[in-house]
């Protein structure tokens, strides 16, 4: 998931008019789970609702949480369930729920039952915006679980990183409410990582502070507290339980260091990374190693080649396929983060055969005079690369292309523009990397259709 930082909450687009229909309640049979958001898809006398908490197949009461009586659809939560599905469990996390913290999309589904969504919903986007049965994407229909099996009842707490906000009234922290500007009060977060609990955010007040984000390196120790003050406060002096770095975000969301180090030092695919700021890196402690291992075991780098790794980071791809292709080989990163590039630099500046220039991908590509390379992998934000980056990709002849994405309707539809330059895919694998939530990862290779 290419998220570095939620962005500051923006006030919900205004309705199309019409009376309110907020807090009426309809009897509604729920259907297909559908993309993004964590709903399903009900229908009340014609019209779409999108209903959250509920599961396909079930017969629930839906309350409407947004719409009017002129909107196309309306969103609801599924307060009372009539007809529970048999994948539904108690949901183990006492803030999840109706009107409750908006983190988690799937606590009230089994762990099995949350990568049948997931299946669901990327099988879809195949079908709607590429054109492509599992079986033609190379998929073998299942999202891979990743990390070892807990007991019954017991959440992953998988997240190295959380960014909660502070009630100003209290100083207390909690997480936002689904699609709102409210804040849920917690004491624990159960997804977070155990570095993240160790620091007792919840424990203590955040006075002159809007938002807490914590980062726990899962391949040290190091934690970083990234503050963001009040207008006009001063901050807090910050004594948590353990050794932490502190930063601030200024008013132009420009971090800087006020105690210890600017960075954090992650470990994956055999080297230390230095990560600074606040930088991407994936939030799931396994998820680098899995994606790096996927990657290569689909790109099959050969000693000698060249290879793009594109949208790069601080370089983790890079780096892999640097030892791939070795020092008859090149590998060339491109990143439009200033801080990023300066990291990706730092961390490979032992290997010779890699070259990281910062801009961004659909600027500088074509500026490089690459006209052809034998490996690509690209990792694009949530939007995906988008037709114009395709196109410029598939005229440089890969002989295999990697393709990391976090948004399966965004993959599909550049699998879509691959398909009309030519090429196919020929493996897809899926990861549940962020579980209780409707986020996952692919993994999709390519090679040109002819071959």
């Amino acid at each position: 998931m290419r998220a570095v930082r939620a962005p500051r909450a923006e006030a919900a687009p205004r309705g199309p008019g019409g009376d309110p229909l907020v807090g009426e309640r309809y009897e509604v049979e729920v259907g297909p789970v559908a993309h993004g958001g964590g709903h399903c898809v009900a229908r009340h006398e014609g019209r779409v609702l999108f209903v959250r908490h509920a599961l396909p197949g079930e017969t629930v009461v839906a309350q409407v949480t947004e719409g009017t009586t002129k909107s196309r659809f309306l969103r609801a939560d599924a307060v009372e369930i009539l007809t529970p599905a048999k994948d539904r469990i108690a949901p183990p996390c006492p803030f999840s729920g109706p009107g409750k913290c908006g983190g988690c999309d799937w606590q009230h589904v089994t762990p099995g039952g949350q990568r049948k969504l997931k299946v669901q919903v990327l099988t879809e986007q195949l079908a709607k915006l590429a054109g492509l049965t599992p079986a033609e994407a190379g998929w073998d229909g299942s999202v891979e679980p990743v990390g070892g099996k807990l007991p019954a009842g017991q959440v992953p707490a998988w997240r190295s990183r959380v960014q909660y906000t502070v009630d100003q009234e209290t100083g207390k922290v909690g997480l936002r409410k689904h699609r709102s500007h409210d804040i849920q009060p917690i004491d624990h977060c159960l997804i977070a990582s155990e570095g993240v609990t160790e620091l007792g955010i919840e424990a203590r007040d955040w006075p002159g502070v809007t938002s807490v984000e914590v980062i726990a390196a899962s391949g040290s120790s190091d934690r970083q507290v990234v503050l963001t003050p009040a207008p006009g406060a001063q901050l807090p002096l910050v004594e948590l339980d353990k050794p932490v770095s502190i930063a601030r975000i200024d008013d132009h969301d420009n971090i800087h260091k006020v105690h210890g180090r600017s960075f954090v030092r992650e470990r994956a695919a055999g080297r230390t990374w230095r990560v600074s700021n606040g930088g991407f890196w994936q939030i799931h402690p396994e998820a680098p190693d899995t994606l790096v291992d996927a990657v290569l075991d689909g790109l099959d780098p050969q000693w000698g080649e060249n290879a793009l790794d594109l949208y790069c980071g601080v370089g983790l791809f890079a780096g892999a396929l640097a030892d791939r292709v070795g020092e008859e080989g090149a590998v060339l990163g491109i990143e439009s983060s200033k801080q990023a590039v300066v990291d990706a630099r730092h961390n490979l500046a032992v290997l010779d055969n890699v070259r990281i220039e910062c801009d961004r991908v659909e600027t500088l590509l074509p500026r490089t005079g690459i006209t052809a390379t034998d490996l690509i992998v690209l990792d694009p934000p949530r939007a995906g690369a988008g037709r114009e980056t395709v196109a410029h990709l598939v005229g440089l002849g890969a002989r295999r292309i990697a393709y990391v994405a976090c948004d399966p309707a965004a993959l599909a539809r550049d699998l879509a523009f691959f398909r009309e330059g030519g090429y196919r895919p020929v493996s897809l694998r899926a990861f549940d990397l962020f579980p209780m939530t409707h986020h996952f990862e692919c993994v999709a290779v390519l090679e040109p259709a002819g071959e």
